[in-house]
């Protein structure tokens, strides 16, 4: 044990951070958890973001299909996830036909399929799905193990020929060979762009490692509603770390770490006041620049990785409150039905393709290719009893292919502009499949004004310290090790290693970090008490020995 009781600093109290903490707090190891906001849940959190106005929205992340059903037993966390009856709607631009996904009723599904012109498909998307199904049934119970190699993998999957086609072969041209339809192959590619910029001919597999990670959730792929919202699930990771002995310190402004012989020490300020903690471990629940930063290392800007892939964040996330669902140019399907799974909005695989080349060009999308879900529909307690009766709902836009080198460079005025021209872009393509303005049901707040929040890459960076605004960190990896890694260490055998030993990643930017899951916090924290058991072991031999 170092010189104060305190075994393991944890930097940064996001849910992955919680996650570490409540966990090494339960096997009886001294935590603090140094968060510099004054709310813990890093992007998971809840907020009332429209003022006088009573609904608490999730204001970053928003639905939930990676936390494994282990971590919520483990801590006895009160969380409830809500299955979606409809998978998704996509209206065709321009038309009043659109594709329904209805999980619960396949003759609905195949009837849709028909009606756009795309009947050859049906089954080649039930195959499709069935298949990745198949693969996620073996690499999800991986997640909260130690790594295995890319060869271990390859010989020992059931099926050869899903490893071909979703980890070997870029997956925009395995979804072109599997389908015919330029709408289906859109619907299907856009598990591979969230929160990423590729081409639909990526060649550089991030968009393989986004379409794995969007398909292994739970063993079935299934993206769900937490109930109570995303600060729910903070809120619970949250009282688990503190109901097992954690010390979470929020307004505590991490400013160095300094590692050491037996450890490191942990710097911090803090209402005005500067602080200094001897640990034996340190995980950083922060991106790996951010870590570079605090270690007072020089972290070598790049407009690409050593892959190829665009590092930063791409993606422009509106939240809206309406007073009602708006209306849809598709008469036969209703708007509790196209709202109640993930809703497409211009995103043909065509129209993926023409955005990613303008968006590269420096140019917004025109039209903006979208996604949106309405939390609402399927968990109604976000919002006060008087919106509730009065039927609002909110809805969440997420819009693909707004690259953070859009907003980068510019000055706070000209970001500012750049934002309302992104969010016009959204709104313009949003309306092109109604039969309403979406502006007209938009809420007012206390103050007058539209009931409408728009996030770009640069107000992510801004608030929560994300790199470039990426949601994932950075570049997502794969599940598994390359062939050749070291896998000598807990850390680098549980993928939660940085430049030193004493300090670990418990963050997105761990190996099989990204989203909203637990999983890095829960691997950091495994390899935290194998190194820890591991120093005490020594330390007693020592002692013996003497």
């Amino acid at each position: 044990m170092a010189a104060s009781e305190t075994q393991v600093v944890i930097v940064g109290g996001g849910h992955n951070g919680l996650t570490a903490a409540a966990y090494l707090a339960k096997a009886g190891i001294g935590v603090k958890v140094l968060e510099r906001l004054d709310k813990f849940g890093g992007a998971a959190i809840s907020a009332q973001t429209f003022e006088g106005v009573e609904a608490h929205l999730s204001r970053y992340s928003y639905l939930v299909s990676l936390l494994p059903k282990q971590i919520i037993e483990d801590l006895e966390l009160d969380i409830s996830l809500a299955p979606r009856r409809y998978s998704s709607y996509t209206p065709i631009a321009g038309t009043t036909l659109g594709l329904l996904v209805d999980n619960d009723d396949s003759s609905v599904t195949k009837a849709s399929f028909s009606e756009i012109g795309a009947a050859d498909d049906f089954e080649s998307w039930d195959r499709f799905y069935q298949a990745t199904q198949q693969f996620a049934r073996e690499i999800w119970p991986s997640v909260l193990e130690p790594l295995k190699s890319r060869s271990w993998w390859k010989d020992n999957t059931e099926n050869p020929d899903l490893w071909e086609r979703f980890v070997e072969k870029p997956i925009g041209q395995t979804i072109a060979d599997t389908f015919s339809d330029d709408l289906v192959r859109g619907v299907v590619y856009t598990d591979a762009l969230i929160g990423t910029f590729s081409s639909n001919h990526d060649e550089t597999m991030n968009a393989n490692r986004c379409f794995l990670y969007h398909v292994i959730g739970g063993g079935t792929g299934d993206w769900n509603v937490p109930v109570g919202g995303m600060g729910k699930v903070s809120s619970e990771l949250k009282g688990a770390a503190v109901r097992n002995g954690a010390e979470l310190i929020s307004g505590a402004e991490v400013t160095k770490i300094v590692p050491n012989e037996v450890g490191a020490t942990v710097f911090y300020s803090s209402q005005g006041k500067e602080f200094a903690i001897e640990t034996d471990l340190v995980l950083a629940n922060s991106s790996r620049q951010e870590l570079d930063r605090l270690l007072e290392r020089t972290s070598k800007p790049s407009d690409e990785t050593a892959e190829g892939a665009y590092p930063h964040g791409a993606q422009v996330k509106v939240n809206l409150l309406l007073s009602r669902l708006p209306k849809l140019k598709d008469s036969q399907i209703s708007p509790e039905a196209a709202f109640g799974g993930t809703f497409h909005i211009n995103e043909s695989f065509d129209q993926l393709q023409s955005a990613y080349e303008a968006a590269l060009n420096g140019e917004i999308p025109t039209p903006m290719p979208c996604e949106i879900y309405c939390h609402s529909l399927t968990d109604p307690s976000i919002l006060g009893s008087e919106l509730n009766e009065s039927g609002a709902q909110t809805l969440t836009v997420f819009a693909l292919h707004a690259p953070h080198k859009m907003v980068e460079h510019l000055t706070e005025q000209e970001h500012d502009l750049m934002r309302s021209e992104l969010e016009k872009a959204v709104l313009n393509s949003l309306n092109s499949v109604l039969a309403e303005p979406i502006e007209k049901l938009l809420l007012k707040d206390a103050n007058g004004s539209p009931c409408i929040e728009t996030k770009t890459t640069r107000d992510l960076e801004q608030a929560l310290r994300l790199p470039g605004g990426n949601i994932f960190h950075q570049p997502l990896s794969w599940p598994f090790a390359e062939d050749g890694e070291l896998l000598t260490t807990p850390a680098q055998q549980w993928g939660v290693e940085s430049s030193h030993p004493a300090v670990l990643i418990c963050g997105s930017s761990a190996r099989r970090g990204g989203a909203v899951s637990g999983i890095a916090g829960h691997n950091a924290a495994m390899a935290a008490l194998e190194i820890l058991e591991s120093n005490s072991s020594e330390k007693r031999s020592s002692e013996l020995t003497e």
